[in-house]
């Protein structure tokens, strides 16, 4: 019987891997990996203040100064003293073409250390102050 495998041949070991279940973990990890990204992008937890705008464009390294609500500054990630703020940005916007910052302070921050930190962005030399908020629907800032 031509075509056919015979007896002796089934107690060979396969030699094909099955990828099927590899591919199963892998696709797995890229969905995890997907949702979990966006989620580590922002390691200083702050209460933005919420705003019914559109997002501004944004040049592609911003620098943001985060102010937390026990008035801890932080320099992208790292934290830095309010004395050193005015120096370490000096150094920071030194090679920089455009001098722009964005300022992520919690809600609940007085209004008066936000705007005593701007004014020491402002003597650092830099031109450009913006303040992140979070985008809130029109129908949410209706109701308050």
């Amino acid at each position: 019987m031509a075509g056919f495998k015979t007896s002796s041949d089934d107690s060979q070991p396969l030699s094909e891997i099955n990828i099927t279940p590899f591919v199963d973990v892998m696709l797995v990890l890229l969905i995890i990996f997907m949702v979990a990204a966006p989620l580590m992008e922002s390691g200083i937890s702050v209460q933005l203040p919420k705003a019914a705008t559109k997002s501004l464009p944004m040049e592609s390294d911003p620098v943001v100064l985060t102010i937390t609500k026990d008035k801890k500054l932080f320099l992208g990630k790292a934290e830095i003293s309010r004395d050193s703020l005015e120096n370490k940005l000096k150094e920071t916007f030194k090679k920089r073409e455009q001098k722009e910052i964005f300022i992520r302070a919690d809600s609940d921050l007085a209004y008066g250390i936000v705007a005593s930190t701007m004014a020491l962005i402002k003597n650092s030399g830099v031109h450009k102050i913006g303040l992140m908020t979070e985008v809130s629907s029109p129908s949410q800032s209706s109701k308050k």
